[in-house]
């Protein structure tokens, strides 16, 4: 039996068993105008609209694609915004969200034909492998990354037995009955 350690920045067992499997539910952005970033995701970015509880009190939509969902509220004060919605301003080492895609030249195209300015990048090289990556703001300034990142193998700094993969099931769980909900 491996002997646990504590962490001296958290707290935390190194080996603590007793976790749950996490995984990625969703990202919540605050926005200037929810109808235009429902748009944007929507159309730059493939998500489907989600009904939201009817119980919230306040202006939102849900979106969901990809196994992530998106939580867009509309914000009470534009303050709390991005100051970055200068598309000239990106910076890749900037805080930003990146998705995984599997035809980077079609989403390429998709970005020209609707006139988002973006970066281009392309990192890494024969030995780690090469990732290209668009960057892009949503209509808030929030940094988007578009990468093909399944090109680099994740490889562990140290003991591989903390790594958890998430179970092959919907999370959340989806509605799939195409009767169940009526089209929009």
């Amino acid at each position: 039996m491996d002997k646990k350690h504590e962490s001296k920045t958290n707290g935390c067992k190194e080996d603590d068993d007793d976790l749950p499997r996490m995984q990625l539910n969703h990202i919540s952005r605050i926005c200037k105008s929810v109808d235009d970033s429902v748009e944007f995701y929507k159309k730059v970015l493939g998500f489907v609209s989600m009904e939201r509880p009817q119980t919230f009190d306040f202006d939102g939509a849900w979106l969901f694609n990809y196994g992530i969902g998106i939580h867009l509220v509309q914000s009470k004060d534009e303050h709390k915004l991005p100051d970055n919605n200068n598309n000239n301003d990106l910076d890749p080492m900037d805080n930003h969200i990146s998705f995984q895609c599997e035809d980077m030249a079609a989403l390429e195209r998709k970005l020209k034909e609707l006139d988002i300015k973006y970066i281009k990048r392309t990192v890494g090289g024969k030995e780690d492998g090469v990732i290209d990556q668009l960057f892009f703001n949503d209509p808030d300034g929030f940094m988007i990354e578009i990468c093909n990142c399944e090109n680099v193998k994740l490889k562990p700094a140290g003991s591989i037995s903390q790594i958890r993969l998430p179970y092959d099931r919907h999370n959340p769980p989806l509605e799939l009955d195409p009767n169940a909900a009526k089209a929009s």
